[in-house]
């Protein structure tokens, strides 16, 4: 490849990586994600200065890094913290024009003649035939290509008036996979009656419930009550103050972390499982690093024969995906059929209710993340033993000390400073552990005492995600504000950890 077919390469896939992405900013506007626009529009811009131009040269290497932590860490961050201070949930769905819209739409059945009604054609290009009961009446509607997004409104004419082939009408089977799409097809007759779908054979005569005054409240045809906007609640509102579906999103400050710390309904389980969650955390790196260092000391055994045949035995549960593994131990320590309790019940007469009791439940979790975890550590301790200079432990055989005097006095000191680092990251790891308590409990057993759905085994990422999309009205805005407090405090417990740590080594000096 010559020099000037190079020179051009760069250039040529920069100005096609821009253009590709002023297409996506153009398209995430248009879909209304004008925000998500906006911060894709800073990142092409950015890319497009630092590989033109020579003052960034050094931060070309880093861009792409930066760029992944910003789109995939710090935006979604940023969103969820600010749902949180929203009502966003599945009853304040909608932004306040898509639901006042909504509103607009909605029609109820009006005193008139109803119309039997046939579809003809095939895709691209449907036509109705509709009929009265007494065949006095026919109307031709069409042709329709019925792929429009939203409701579409289309007059009908006399049959009389046109004389193209209708074919064959569709079979009932035909017009069901249809339905949702003719429900969006308002007809228009020619005196001016407007029919709806009543049916998967009738169109009926309708009108709109709802007429918007100048000062934006909504009037109801039907009864003549206004309903308002209330921007508190996120509903309009009768006189009564009774909100009416479809709800809008709307900010609400500080509310859902007001009542995280204050609703007693949601204080006593939030606490009961922060502690729960603290200890879980910290009883699984302890036992997976406890268990993994004394199978990598064991392992590092010089008089140990077939080492390499017990290390990639005890590797195995690491090679096995998690997510199988959890599942499998799930059958196994089922109450009536698992392995486990029949065992059990062989060996001493007792078959404990792993998943009804809360505590054995707490130690069934514990003993499958200890196995799920072990052989990480395992790994993880091996290579830093293995970089322990073996002077030392010659050194130290020499002067008469002990197997126990070695781990302690040698391998324990020289390893310990690289492995905490590690062990933070595991402990916010399993503080987040989501899939365990997810397949291995699902949180059960639940509190007895609460009104929130929670559980003893929960920990807080299963108990926001219980109350985002579980059995409580799936409120996006509450779990938001959760994960925002769950966030916090991981954050104030990896800093805790990191001050804990630069002590501890201060002290060892």
């Amino acid at each position: 490849m010559n020099d000037r077919l190079t020179k051009w390469i760069a250039p040529a896939l920069l100005a096609l990586f821009a253009l590709s992405g002023l297409y996506l900013v153009f398209l995430l506007y248009s879909s209304g994600q004008s925000v998500v626009a906006l911060v894709t529009l800073v990142l092409i811009a950015l890319a497009v200065y630092i590989y033109l131009s020579p003052r960034a040269y050094a931060y070309r290497y880093l861009f792409p890094g930066v760029a992944g932590a910003g789109i995939f860490v710090v935006f979604p961050m940023v969103y969820t913290i600010a749902i949180g201070f929203t009502n966003y949930s599945s009853r304040n769905l909608l932004d306040f024009d898509r639901a006042t819209a909504v509103l607009l739409d909605e029609s109820i059945q009006a005193e008139g003649e109803a119309l039997n009604f046939t579809v003809h054609g095939g895709p691209g290009s449907y036509r109705l035939r509709l009929q009265s009961e007494d065949e006095q009446k026919t109307f031709i509607v069409g042709p329709l290509a019925l792929k429009q997004p939203e409701s579409l409104k289309v007059k009908a004419v006399p049959a009389a008036a046109t004389d193209a082939p209708l074919g064959d009408p569709l079979m009932l089977k035909d017009v069901i996979a249809l339905r949702d799409k003719l429900r969006d097809v308002d007809v228009l007759l020619p005196d001016g009656t407007e029919l709806v779908m009543s049916g998967l054979r009738q169109y009926a005569p309708s009108k709109k419930l709802y007429a918007k005054e100048a000062d934006g409240a909504l009037k109801n045809l039907q009864t003549g009550e206004l309903i308002r906007p209330n921007f508190k609640t996120g509903f309009y509102e009768t006189a009564k103050g009774e909100g009416i579906q479809p709800g809008f999103k709307t900010g609400i400050g500080f509310a859902h972390f007001k009542r995280i710390f204050t609703d007693r309904s949601f204080q006593q389980p939030f606490f009961r499982i922060f502690v729960w969650n603290v200890i879980f955390a910290a009883c699984s790196v302890g036992l997976t690093i406890s268990l993994g260092m004394f199978l990598a000391v064991l392992l590092n055994w010089e008089a140990l024969r077939l080492r390499g045949f017990y290390r990639t035995l005890l590797f195995l549960p690491y090679a096995v995906p998690g997510f199988i593994s959890i599942l499998v131990f799930r059958g196994l320590f089922n109450q009536n059929f698992g392995e486990i309790n029949l065992i059990l019940d062989q060996l001493v007469g007792f078959k404990p209710q792993w998943f009804a009791d809360p505590t054995l439940a707490k130690v069934m979790i514990l003993i499958v993340n200890t196995w799920l975890g072990y052989p990480y550590m395992m790994v993880l301790c091996e290579g830093l033993i293995k970089s322990i200079p073996g002077d030392l432990y010659e050194a130290s055989a020499m002067a008469g000390a002990t197997p126990w005097q070695n781990f302690t006095q040698i391998t324990v000191p020289m390893i310990a400073r690289p492995l905490m680092p590690l062990l933070i990251a595991s402990f916010a790891f399993n503080f987040n552990n989501f899939v365990l308590i997810s397949l291995l409990t699902r949180g059960l057993p639940d509190f007895l005492d609460t009104k929130v759905p929670a559980g003893e085994t929960d920990i807080l990422v299963s108990y926001t995600y219980r109350i985002a999309f579980g059995d409580s009205g799936q409120n996006f805005g509450l779990a938001a504000a959760i994960s925002t407090v769950i966030f916090v405090l991981v954050a104030v417990l990896s800093i805790i950890n990191l001050r804990l740590t630069k002590v501890n080594q201060q002290a060892a000096r």
